[in-house]
């Protein structure tokens, strides 16, 4: 089985910092600087989609200017890695261990999740990785159709783990079953209309979940 990964809000808690530093590239291009609530919502997009989300109303060479502010502070603050949630390294080994093929599907670009991999000494831990910047941004389905393909997979044979509507869109328009995690960006109530197998608290979790979607397949 194929399992594909968010990676921010799903695996590593990066949260606080992302919101904090589009507020920052807000305040330094001028344009309204927005609650966190609001910033959450566009957590797991494309960067160029989240600023055009955030700020529908501004034009090109505004969006373009709070992208490079953003940058800018989010590598300033990132030379402190933000920290995997509680259970994820460990359930991480204990899957790859277990056969499982791991991907990630992620709103970052490539650079920020190659220097993320790195911080974490985990540049070949996962067998395959999609970012936001070399497909299509979430909720378009073309990053998992893309690993789909890389592992000859068919989507009834692959997971999609993640904490926003934006993955659990993503995976429904792809085919694929989803699990949920409620510790995320994005409120649970925003993520089960969209069918996920499980809704987890703690990442711990999912191997149990795994299971279940497994046992369901083979007696379904």
């Amino acid at each position: 089985m194929l399992l594909i990964f968010d990676w921010d809000g799903t695996l590593i808690d990066s949260t606080a910092k992302i919101v904090r530093c589009m507020q920052q590239a807000a305040e330094q291009v001028g344009v309204e600087v927005l609650d966190s609530p609001a910033i959450c919502q566009i957590i797991g997009l494309g960067l160029p989609e989240a600023i055009a989300a955030l700020y529908p109303d501004s034009n090109a060479l505004q969006r373009e200017k709070v992208r490079e502010q953003y940058v800018h502070f989010f590598i300033s603050v990132d030379q402190t890695p933000s920290p995997f949630f509680p259970g994820v390294e460990e359930t991480l080994a204990l899957l790859r261990g277990d056969g499982y093929a791991l991907a990630v599907a992620t709103g970052k670009s490539r650079r920020g999740l190659d220097r993320v991999l790195e911080q974490h000494n985990m540049q070949d831990f996962f067998h395959a990785t999609r970012c936001a910047d070399e497909t299509r941004s979430k909720p378009h389905p073309q990053m998992l159709h893309e690993l789909l393909t890389h592992f000859r997979c068919d989507p009834v044979d692959a997971l999609m783990v993640g904490d926003t509507h934006f993955d659990m869109a993503m995976a429904q328009q792809a085919g694929m079953a989803s699990i949920a995690v409620s510790y995320g960006a994005h409120r649970v109530d925003q993520l089960l209309p969209y069918g996920p197998v499980a809704c987890l608290d703690h990442f711990g979790e999912l191997p149990a979940a795994i299971a279940a979607v497994k046992s369901f397949i083979v007696t379904g």
